[in-house]
Order: structure tokens, then C-alpha cells, then sequence
């Protein structure tokens, strides 16, 4: 088996691509929020979770096993052969485990990696592609990796944004579906890369298993070699062995250390027996020891560095060169440079422990951090959203906290899947009760549809009017109508309103050119209106010449025969009445109730002309206050009058309150006339 740390990450459906939901991760706004539970992880280069006991000074037992006495002659068979000793120092179990792992990985050169995060999606896929069709599928691991990523990030905008859009619409987030054949073609080049992964890795573990064979065979070499000494060929032989040792290259990890023991045992036997030369046997004790003690040294000077993950890694290094590439040491020295290097790999081992200890206890800050945030999300209360906008602002709220959480950092496995339901069940509620709501929206979105498309259909029948008071009236009241009216689907939004549009402005675009057309009409009106003014003034200024009623009557009705002026020169009618009221001032022959009655009826006539029905009804509202106030004025000065009633009748009060009486009735008669005439009128 492959080391994970060698092994590219697993994906969804190994065996075939995937679809594009499957490897997107929503983050807005609409479905339940999913998470694998491996979220909290600790970083791979964490090796050990648990807590590593510490052993006391007795615990610790030489690595390399002592040699046996063994006597000259004696052979050692494979059934006899003693079982390989194996460490109870836990610093050294550690070192070994990892040394273990690490032991069939294939060594490689990774290609150089590249900044993706700004190749749109085609030209993501056209790298993806050049990459597992030319490159070794064990050298662009980290490059896949950076295009899966940026890939993902992308495509996942792009799928939140059309899921936006189609809820928007008033679609129901469960019938929400997208594709887009980039996304295809993608995950067709995915399923390439992992089927070449995967013909790699199943050769890689074959030749794992063939070097463990050949490692194998080589105890079983020393092992004949041993039990048939011949001095001299034996070294030579022995050097043979340990060169065909090194060259033979990994092998699976589960048989590393067993593996090693059982070589590193017969090699000792091996030394022990080698008593033909003893000057040659001291000189690659001698050798050995100063290898030895560098690598002594070496791990000495690792437990004073700052980087605890530094240093367990180069300790690594150095424990594979002690077991792999130098031999045994004389037997009275293999203790003391063994104690040496155990009591290195100790204090290496206590600091990164300490270490860990602390990054524990961070994740169990984040425990507390994490379930505020939680909390957070309970407690955020949608009853009272009634709108788009008060749902969008309480999703604002789970999005940014949602965010925190996800920044907090991890926690400790044996809680982590504990806390990620209850973030779960806790978006999850929020989730309901926003889908509810959503739902009601595309009904009512429905119902405006229908309701603007019965606009539309009269405003399209009105278009063409030719009866432009009644059209003008109905086109306004369709167009406020159509302001009251709430949204509709997004995808009906923009044809409904040019087919409204359209009909609204050919309707008005007539009517503006018939009105321009009236208002050229209505500057000739204006300017013999001037004409008729003027004629007026110069007869009021003629001191020479009295006006009679019938003078009066024939400008009047000369002046109401012509029509209407433009709407921004209509002061030209203040003018007028002006002048007439002038006149009836200076002349007394004049019937004043009659000059009021034709100035009304040229004012009530000019709003029935222009069929503003709204100022004929405040008119006659007018009037009928005027009526009320008269009639309460009247009854005020008679009720005043007896009071004073043993006055005699040509006191200077009694004279003035009755002549008050008298104006004010004749005021109502002029009032009430004014009102029987617009009773009269039928519009």
C-alpha cells in the first residue's frame, strides 16, 4: 500500500466522471449547507493525535541487539534463528512508524507548480488536459490539484450565480439543474487522470512487493552465509549482500521495520562471527562509531531547533541513515553511542509532544468559538420577514457567519462530527423557514404575472383610440396600476415591460402629435384673444364712451367663442375678468349679479371644454360652502338684531347690521344661481 502522503486525494466516484453538482460546495443563500466530516482533520504533517507516553530511563533498550556469543563452528538454521528484538522506547516506536511510512514512497521530480487562479474554465481544461496526456501521472499531482481548484472555485460562482437567477425567477430551489459542457469535458479529463493514477499506483505496489522479495532473499543469503563461514570469501560476500541491500529500493511499510530488524540481527551475527581478521572486523567498527557519532551530533543539534516539525523530519533522515547505510559498532561501544542517540531522539520527541499539547488546546478553543457561532445562527429571527430585502439581509447574516465559522480552525476529532451537525441542523432551520417563504413569493410572483398581463392587454386594444379624453383617462390609470403591481419571474420581467412600453408610448406618442397640432390652434386663439383684450382696454380708458351691459355680454361672448389658449398663457383670462370687473365699478347701470353670472358661466364653460370633471366638482363644492357661510352670517345679524330690538331703527348700528343682512342675502342669490347652473350642467 501507498503512504497517503504520497497518494493523490480520493474523489467522488473514482470509476467514472462526475456530474456537476457533485464536486461543487454551495455556499448561499438557498440549500442545506454540506460539509464533509473530515473538515476538522488536523494537518497531515500531525502525525500522532494522541497523547505519546513518555518512557522513563529503563523503558529504553538498545536498538541494535546486542551480539550473541556464538561459537565458531556453530550454525544458526532458519528455524532457529531468534526473533529480531523490538524497541519499547515510544520515541524510537515513533521514529520507526514514520520512518515505516515513509519507506515506500516513490521518489519522483514534481513538476514545477503554476498560478491558475486566473485561466478562465477553457483554458483551465486545455492545461488539464496537456498535463495528463504528456507529463508522468506521479510528477503533476500538486498541479491538478491547483487546476481542480481553481476550477471548482469558478465553476462554483457560475452555479451559485444561475442558481441566484433562477430563484430570482421564482424557481424552487429543488428543481434547480445546470450544465455546461466545459463542466463535461472537465470531468471526462479527470476520469483519464485517475484511471493513469491508478494503472500507476498498481504497478508501484507490485514492485514494492518485488523488492520486499528481494530483501527477503537477501537474509536468506547472510543468513547461508553465516552457517557456511569460509573466511576468505565471507567479507567479500557480506559487502556483496549489504551494496545488493542498498540498491534495492522501497518496500511496503507494514514489513519496513520487521524487515529491517531481522537484517540488522543477521548482519551482528554476522560481525560476531567475523573473527578470521579481526584487524579488518575493528576497522569497520572503528569506521561505524565515527559515522555514528556525526549522526549522534546531528540529532543532538535538532532539539534545539524552533521548528519541531523541522526537526521530527530531518530526525527521520538521520534514523534511516543509522539503520540503512552504517553498520554495527563494537559491542563494548554500541550501548553507550545507542544511549546517546536514544536520549536525542527523546527530547526531540517530549518537544514536539509539548507542542501538540498546545495545538489541542487551541482546537478545543475552537470547540467554544464554534458552537458561539451556532448559537449566532439560532438565534437570528425571521418571523417578522415579510419582504425580498428582510430575507436578504438575514442571509447576509447567516453568509458572514457561516464564513466565521469556517475561518475558525479545527477542532478535536472526537467532536468535530458532533459540531458540524449541529451547524447543520442549525442552517438547516434557517434554510425551511427561507424556502417557505420563497415559495409564497413565486405564487404571488404568478399572480402578478397574470395581473400585468391583463394590463397589457388593454393597453393594447386602447392604442389605437381615437376617443383621446376617455383612452388618455384609462392609459393613466393602467400605467398607475401597473407601478401598484409587484414582481413577476425574472424571465417574464423584461418582455412583459416592452410589450407595456411599446403599447403606452405609441397611445401617447398620438396623442402628443394631436395635441402639438391643437396647440398651434391654440396660439391663433391667444393671439385674437389679445386682439379682443386690447379692444376691451381701450374702451374702459375712453372716458368719452359707456359700456352697457350688452357692450359687455358681446366681448364675452366673443371672447368664450374662440376657445382655449395654451395652458402657460391662460393668465391672459385673469386679464379679462379684470377689465370687466373694472367696468362694472364705474358704471351703476350695470347689473353686477348678471356681470358675476357671465363671468361664471365663461369659467365653469372653460373647464367643461377642457373636461377637467375635477374642478367642476371643487366648484360646486365652493359654492355650496359659500351658500352655508352666507346663510350663517344672515341668521348671526338677525339674532343680533333682537337684541337691540327697543332701538330705534335709525340708530347708526342698527342701520349697518341691516345693510350687512341685505348684502350678504344678496350675495346668497348670487350664489344659489351660481349652483342651479351647475346643477343644470350633465358631465
Amino acid at each position: 500500500m501507498l503512504d497517503e502522503n504520497t497518494k493523490l486525494p480520493e474523489e467522488t466516484n473514482a470509476s467514472t466522471p462526475q456530474n456537476s453538482e457533485e464536486i461543487q460546495k454551495e455556499t448561499i443563500q438557498e440549500e442545506v449547507i454540506q460539509e464533509s466530516s473530515s473538515e476538522e482533520v488536523i494537518q497531515e504533517k500531525i502525525v500522532q493525535e494522541e497523547v505519546i507516553e513518555e518512557s522513563t530511563p529503563e523503558e529504553v533498550v538498545s536498538e541494535e541487539v546486542p551480539a550473541k556469543e556464538v561459537a565458531k563452528e556453530e550454525s544458526v538454521t532458519k528455524e532457529t534463528a531468534p526473533e529480531p528484538v523490538k524497541s519499547s522506547n515510544k520515541a524510537i516506536d515513533e521514529i520507526d512508524d514514520e520512518i515505516a511510512a515513509s519507506s515506500e514512497k516513490i521518489e519522483h521530480v514534481s513538476l514545477e507548480e503554476q498560478d491558475y487562479s486566473t485561466l478562465t474554465l477553457e483554458e483551465l481544461v486545455a492545461e488539464l488536459t496537456i498535463l495528463v496526456k504528456e507529463s508522468p501521472v506521479q510528477s503533476i499531482q500538486n498541479n491538478v490539484n491547483n487546476i481542480k481548484n481553481a476550477f471548482n472555485l469558478k465553476f462554483g460562482e457560475i452555479l451559485r450565480k444561475e442558481k441566484a437567477k433562477f430563484l430570482d425567477e421564482g424557481g424552487n430551489i429543488i428543481d434547480f439543474q445546470y450544465s455546461n459542457p466545459i463542466k463535461t469535458t472537465y470531468n471526462s479529463i479527470l476520469y483519464d487522470y485517475k484511471v493513469k493514477r491508478n494503472e500507476f499506483y498498481a504497478s508501484q505496489e507490485n514492485m514494492l512487493n518485488k523488492n520486499l522479495e528481494d530483501k527477503l532473499q537477501l537474509i536468506e543469503d547472510l543468513k547461508h552465509l553465516i552457517d557456511n563461514a569460509d573466511g576468505s570469501t565471507m567479507y567479500k560476500l557480506f559487502k556483496d549482500i549489504q551494496n545488493k541491500w542498498r540498491d534495492i529500493g522501497p518496500i511496503p511499510k507494514a514489513k519496513y521495520n520487521d524487515t529491517w530488524r531481522t537484517y540488522q540481527h543477521h548482519v551482528e551475527r554476522f560481525y560476531d562471527l567475523l573473527h578470521l581478521n579481526n584487524d579488518l572486523r575493528d576497522l569497520d567498527f572503528k569506521h561505524n562509531l565515527e559515522e555514528k557519532l556525526k549522526l549522534v551530533d546531528r540529532a543532538e543539534a535538532l532539539a534545539e531547533l524552533e521548528d519541531v516539525n523541522e526537526a521530527f523530519k530531518e530526525l527521520q533522515v538521520i534514523h534511516k541513515l543509522w539503520k540503512e547505510e552504517i553498520g554495527p559498532v563494537a559491542g563494548a561501544d554500541r550501548e553507550v553511542v545507542w544511549n546517546r542517540f536514544s536520549e536525542a531522539t527523546k527530547k526531540i520527541h517530549d518537544k514536539r509532544h509539548e507542542f501538540f499539547k498546545d495545538v489541542r488546546s487551541k482546537y478545543d478553543e475552537n470547540v467554544v468559538a464554534k458552537n458561539e457561532v451556532i448559537n449566532l445562527i439560532k438565534s437570528i429571527d425571521t418571523s417578522k420577514n415579510n419582504s425580498r430585502a428582510d430575507w436578504q439581509k438575514s442571509i447576509d447574516e447567516i453568509d458572514a457567519l457561516r464564513d466565521i465559522f469556517f475561518k475558525i480552525g479545527p477542532t478535536p476529532r472526537n467532536v468535530s462530527d458532533e459540531i458540524w451537525t449541529k451547524f447543520k441542523a442549525a442552517t438547516k432551520k434557517f434554510n425551511i423557514a427561507k424556502n417557505k417563504f420563497f415559495k409564497e413569493v413565486k405564487k404571488d410572483h404568478l399572480d402578478n404575472l397574470n395581473a400585468k398581463k391583463a394590463l397589457i392587454e388593454k393597453a393594447i386594444a386602447l392604442k389605437d383610440s381615437e376617443d383621446w379624453d376617455a383612452a388618455t383617462e384609462i392609459m393613466k390609470k393602467i400605467q398607475a396600476d401597473w407601478k401598484n403591481i409587484g414582481h413577476v419571474p425574472r424571465k417574464y420581467s423584461d418582455k412583459l415591460w416592452k410589450e407595456f412600453k411599446d403599447a403606452c408610448n405609441h397611445y401617447f406618442d398620438r396623442l402628443h402629435k394631436r395635441q402639438d397640432a391643437g396647440n398651434k390652434e391654440q396660439l391663433e386663439v391667444l393671439n385674437e384673444k389679445k386682439d379682443i383684450l386690447k379692444h376691451l382696454k381701450e374702451d374702459v380708458e375712453d372716458d368719452d364712451k359707456d359700456l352697457t351691459l350688452d357692450d359687455i355680454k358681446g366681448y364675452v361672448n366673443d371672447w368664450k367663442d374662440l376657445g382655449r389658449v395654451p395652458f402657460e398663457m391662460r393668465h391672459i383670462e385673469v386679464k379679462f375678468n379684470k377689465l370687466i370687473d373694472k367696468v362694472v365699478e364705474t358704471n351703476e347701470d350695470i347689473d353686477k349679479e348678471e356681470v358675476e353670472m357671465i363671468k361664471f358661466k365663461i369659467l365653469v364653460n372653460g373647464y367643461l371644454e377642457q373636461k377637467n370633471y375635477r374642478k367642476l366638482d371643487s366648484e360646486q363644492l365652493f359654492v355650496r360652502k359659500r351658500i352655508d357661510e352666507s346663510v350663517k352670517e344672515i341668521q348671526q345679524l338677525e339674532n343680533n338684531l333682537g337684541f337691540i330690538s327697543n332701538i330705534k331703527e335709525d340708530n347708526p348700528v342698527v342701520i349697518n347690521v341691516r345693510n350687512n343682512i341685505a348684502e350678504y342675502k344678496e350675495k346668497l342669490e348670487i350664489w344659489k344661481s351660481k349652483l342651479d347652473y351647475l346643477r343644470q350642467l350633465e358631465y
